[in-house]
């Protein structure tokens, strides 16, 4: 049994609660999209909210260093992969441009960057950009490094996922988060091998760690844990 719920939250923007079968106490995570809460089955709201205050001053530590930073006209994304900036436009809309330097989105005059509409409109429109790009350079590079190294799938998707990087089903269906633009080469490389590499072994076992590290010049775990040092946010 697993069900979700969210709870609005002045400090975190929201609060999201999951039951699972399998949790024998409260457990408090925070992530880049608020705080997220696993609880054991039939555990009351009232003993949920008074775990979260009694940890909220510690929560709240955490929080500011993770909490996205408000985008303004200094905003811009300069990866190997992926580039993109803010910048003052004249028309009293944003207007969204692609070229050969990268993407800019171009900001009405006079905006105000303290709005939570127009800060929710500035992410939605990057998410969209990343996805694109995503779209249009991840699929030839997982089907470059498969037929180099010798790997068959089912299909590839681009997903929006915050949480995980790649996922790889049973069939071999391969799922990539648009955040991979926001990566290193290496790394990049590194996720969509892994995900090949899920598709002779589906867990992490001792077989499968043999594979990635043939794949990687025995850097695999390396790889891991310096991937594990980005975040997925903006």
């Amino acid at each position: 049994m697993a069900t979700k719920r969210v709870i609005a939250d002045k400090d975190f923007g929201q609060i999201i609660i999951r039951t699972r079968s399998t949790a024998r106490n409260i457990s408090l995570r925070i992530k880049t999209d608020g705080l997220h809460v696993t609880v054991p089955p039939y555990c009351l709201t009232s003993k949920i909210m008074s775990v979260v205050e009694e940890y909220r001053p510690r929560l709240l530590e955490k929080w500011k260093k993770v909490a996205p930073q408000p985008l303004d006209l200094n905003f811009r994304i300069d990866t190997p992969c992926f580039h993109l900036r803010l910048a003052p436009g004249t028309r009293p809309h944003f207007i969204v441009r692609t070229d050969e330097e990268g993407i800019t989105i171009f900001c009405p005059p006079h905006v105000d960057f303290s709005d939570k509409t127009v800060q929710d409109l500035l992410r939605n429109a990057i998410i969209r950009a990343l996805k694109k790009s995503a779209q249009s350079y991840l699929p030839p590079l997982l089907d470059e490094l498969a037929t180099h190294y010798g790997f068959k799938y089912k299909r590839v998707k681009i997903t929006g996922s915050k949480s995980r990087w790649g996922s790889c089903s049973a069939i071999g269906s391969i799922n990539l988060s648009c955040y991979l633009m926001l990566l290193p080469p290496h790394l990049m490389d590194y996720v969509l091998l892994h995900e090949l590499t899920h598709t002779r072994e589906m867990n992490h076992g001792p077989k499968f760690w043999e594979i990635l590290d043939g794949l990687t010049e025995g850097k695999a775990h390396h790889l891991r844990a310096e991937l594990k040092k980005f975040r997925t946010s903006f």
